[in-house]
């Protein structure tokens, strides 16, 4: 097996500030069969993207510390990574009241663990 193989389990950069809300989400995903980064801000997140080349799905709340929030990482990954599907999450705002990137989803917060499964499984396939 060379270092190029496509890894069988899709990964998944969860970007989230809430400790317990990213360890209840990450260790769904990874039951689910992903394989999850967890992040805690953009910033991390950013870094993750720039020495990984087998992320598919970047899922970010929108409000979390740093100089960028959610959306701006969101439009960043379409802009930059257009391969990457990108889902967004808030507990405070809805879609509505959001300008989602082109092809972005939005799942609001509090979600159970199986909302994001469920999505991200369909966005996949």
């Amino acid at each position: 097996m060379n270092g190029h193989s496509i890894p069988s389990r899709p990964v998944v950069l969860l970007v989230e500030d809430e400790l317990l809300v990213r360890m209840a989400t990450a260790d769904a995903l990874t039951d689910a069969g992903f394989d999850v980064i967890e992040t805690a801000h953009a910033q991390a997140a950013l870094e993750a993207l720039q020495y990984r080349d087998d992320i598919r799905v970047l899922f970010t709340d929108v409000k979390m510390p740093g100089t960028m929030d959610g959306l701006a990482l969101a439009d960043l990954v379409r802009r930059r990574w257009p391969h990457i599907l990108v889902v967004v999450t808030s507990g405070h705002l809805d879609a509505g009241s959001i300008l989602l990137p082109d092809d972005a989803v939005f799942i609001a917060k509090p979600y159970g663990e199986q909302a994001p499964i469920n999505l991200i499984q369909a966005l996949l396939s």
